[in-house]
This record gives structure tokens, C-alpha cells and sequence, in this order.
């Protein structure tokens, strides 16, 4: 025992011995990293950073993603049409009154194509936004409208300052003294966006588009709508082929501060939801491609083509177009060129209009191509179907 006890000791001296040595070398260097004349950092390597893409991007270098090293076969695969007087009706024009009830002046022997796109082997393949509506319904986005900048004043004409980007309607929603309408955003990735305003959002859809491929999103959209459609093939086609094949959704919001108003994808279509009333009431038609190189002088030749159009106005976050603007730098063509709000053409008089105009109740089909997303809102469950 008297042998064990000694051992014992011995170890525990040895141990109290090694605790002090290290408190004095820790000591010792501490003193050394806070000597001023201390010069062991300079034996330091240097510790390698490596940014990320959010971090390159706020320094302002270019995203590096795997898109980046292989070709995008769909670059200046546009087929350039040019504009022309509207006396010499290149055919039906968009954007039109929508109106429920609502037909154009300009008789047409073209059908619009009633499908869900995806049905005629569509797919989206690019998204842009207008400042204020293109398109005019009455109660929903119309010159009684209202937002952060006002609204148009008649329905058909509108004079411009020399270099200002021509909008078109207003919603109702907003209310300035609602701070999810006036409340500024931190905006990252999208440019120019104002809480509070009107924006059209356009999905440009194509047969002849890259579907299911890296390339599938173009800027500018023709290249994606013409990738696999060359000028004579194109000539080969009758109106009916073109409009059945190319079309657009359209859907229309006021963005707000409020992220109980969370869409999470929208780069892949327009939303519906029923329960909030989201793309269930869609005006159907032909007309054209728009924007405000157009007017009811100067018309596109870029038609008939497919327009289904949300007759309502909804709501929307301010993340959820800046997430859509992430998305959009994440393809591997550069779409940054549609990360703000384009122009919005006069609306089109009636005469230009196509007489097909039909509606379309998206909660009344039963064969909806649907995705499902764990989004809320006011603690409810949504269906949000894409294409």
C-alpha cells in the first residue's frame, strides 16, 4: 500500500509540473502575439480566400457557374423581322383589352392556341417585365389604377418627356398608407424595381425553344423562340402552325414588402393558385410580340402568335422577383438584359385586335401539368402549378 501511495504522489507532482510549464508557454505566447516587435506573422503563410459567387458578384466580377464552359447553341438564333406601318397589317397585334367580354375589330381565320403550352410540347424560354400593364382589364389594371408613380391617363395615347421609359396601367392594390407598399427593398440582383408598382410579366413559350436543356433560357427571347427554327422552315409554315406553336403567359402583380407573398420559382412560368385566385381567369388570343417600338402606327411582324393572359392582378413579394433575377444569372446565356423593367406599348385599338378572343377557367381542367412548393400564406397550404 505504502508503495502505491507513493506512485500516486509521484504522478500527481509530475502532473501539477507539466499543467505549470504549460500555463507559462501559453503565457509566453500570448506575450510574443502582442509584442509590437514581434515579427512571427511575417512566418506565416498567407490563408487562401476563395470567393464565392455572391461575393464575386458584389465586387462586381462576373458568375462563374458550370453553364459557362459550353456553348449556347441558341445565341443569335433570332430571326430579325422588322416593324412595319400598321396600315399594311403584318396581322393582330398584342397587348389587347382583356377584358371578359371584350372582342377585337380585326377579323382573323387563326385559332389561339387554348392548351396548357406544355401540352403542345412548349416551354418557357425567357421571362421579362414591363413597367406597368401592356394589357388593359377593366377593375384590375386600367387607367384608375394607382402606384408609387401614378398611372396613365387614357386608354390609347400617351405623350412622353424626351428619354422616358413609356408604362402603362396601374393596379388597384396599392395604399400609401400600407408599408408593404411603400417600405423599401434591399434589392441584390434585380434592377430598378420599385415596391409598391405594376409590372406585366411576360413568359415567352416556344416548340422550336431548347426544352429541357441548358440553353432553354434566352435573352433576347427570339433566340430562344427561333433555336431550332431556321428562316425556311419558318417561310414554310402556315399562321396557324406559328400560333399553335409560340405563345405567351401573362400575369400581372404589384410588388409588395411582404414575404407572406412568396412565390419561390417563378422563372418557370406564370402561378396559379386557386385559392388565392392566382391565373384561373385567362383571356386567350392572337396577336403579336410587344413593346414600346410599337404602337397603333407601328406594328410587329412577329405574329399571329398565342397570348393567354391572367385577367386579374395579384400581389407579390419583392423576393420573389429577386429571386427570379438570381435564377435568371444562374443560365448559361446572359440574361442580364431582362433584369429590369422594359417599356410598355400603347395599348392596342381595336381595329388591330383579333376577333378570337376566348376565356379559360385553369381551375375548371382536370389534366393541370402541377408542381407542388411548401410556400405559405396567412398559414395556408398552395397549389402553384408552373407551365
Amino acid at each position: 500500500m505504502s508503495s502505491a501511495n507513493d506512485t500516486n504522489t509521484q504522478l500527481k507532482a509530475a502532473i501539477v509540473v507539466l499543467g505549470v510549464s504549460t500555463v507559462g508557454l501559453l503565457s509566453t505566447t500570448a506575450k510574443l502575439a502582442l509584442s509590437p516587435n514581434s515579427n512571427s506573422n511575417a512566418q506565416l503563410p498567407p490563408v487562401a480566400s476563395v470567393a464565392t459567387n455572391e461575393e464575386r458578384e458584389l465586387a462586381g466580377y462576373a458568375l462563374e457557374t458550370i453553364f459557362s464552359k459550353a456553348t449556347n447553341v441558341c445565341a443569335d438564333k433570332k430571326i430579325p423581322l422588322d416593324n412595319v406601318d400598321c396600315v399594311h397589317q403584318p396581322g393582330p397585334q398584342a397587348g389587347a383589352n382583356v377584358t371578359k367580354g371584350f372582342k377585337g375589330l380585326l377579323e382573323v381565320d387563326v385559332t389561339p392556341n387554348t392548351k396548357n403550352y406544355w401540352q403542345s410540347s412548349m416551354c418557357p424560354v425567357n421571362v421579362h417585365w414591363h413597367l406597368g400593364t401592356e394589357h388593359y382589364s377593366v377593375g384590375e389594371y386600367d387607367e384608375n389604377g394607382s402606384g408609387p408613380n401614378g398611372n396613365v391617363e387614357v386608354p390609347y395615347r400617351r405623350k412622353l418627356a424626351e428619354g422616358e421609359v413609356q408604362d402603362g396601367f396601374r393596379c388597384h392594390h396599392y395604399d400609401e398608407n400600407d408599408e408593404k407598399f411603400t417600405r423599401p427593398y434591399e434589392w441584390k440582383h434585380c434592377k430598378g424595381m420599385i415596391v409598391g408598382e405594376t409590372y406585366e410579366v411576360h413568359w415567352p413559350h416556344s416548340a422550336a425553344g431548347a426544352c429541357g436543356t441548358a440553353n432553354q433560357y434566352q435573352t433576347p427571347f427570339y433566340d430562344g423562340v427561333f433555336c431550332n427554327l431556321d428562316l425556311e422552315t419558318l417561310q414554310t409554315l402556315a399562321p396557324q402552325d406559328i400560333a399553335s406553336a409560340v405563345g405567351v403567359q401573362g400575369q400581372i402583380f404589384t410588388i409588395v414588402n411582404d414575404d407572406s407573398y412568396y412565390y419561390p420559382d417563378l422563372i418557370r412560368g406564370w402561378i396559379v393558385d386557386a385559392e388565392m385566385g392566382m391565373g384561373q381567369d385567362i383571356a386567350i388570343y392572337t396577336g403579336s410580340t410587344t413593346g414600346e417600338t410599337r404602337s397603333n402606327e407601328i406594328c410587329s411582324s412577329y405574329s399571329p402568335i398565342t397570348w393567354q393572359v391572367d385577367r386579374k392582378c395579384h400581389m407579390i413579394s419583392a423576393s420573389s422577383f429577386d429571386k427570379l433575377c438570381y435564377d435568371m444569372k444562374m443560365q448559361r446565356d446572359d440574361m442580364s438584359d431582362d433584369l429590369h423593367a422594359h417599356g410598355s406599348r400603347e395599348l392596342v385599338s381595336p381595329e388591330h385586335v383579333a376577333n378570337n378572343q376566348q376565356s379559360r377557367r385553369l381551375s375548371e381542367a382536370r389534366d393541370e401539368h402541377d408542381n407542388h412548393h411548401g410556400h405559405h400564406h396567412d398559414g395556408h397550404h398552395h397549389h402553384h402549378q408552373w407551365f
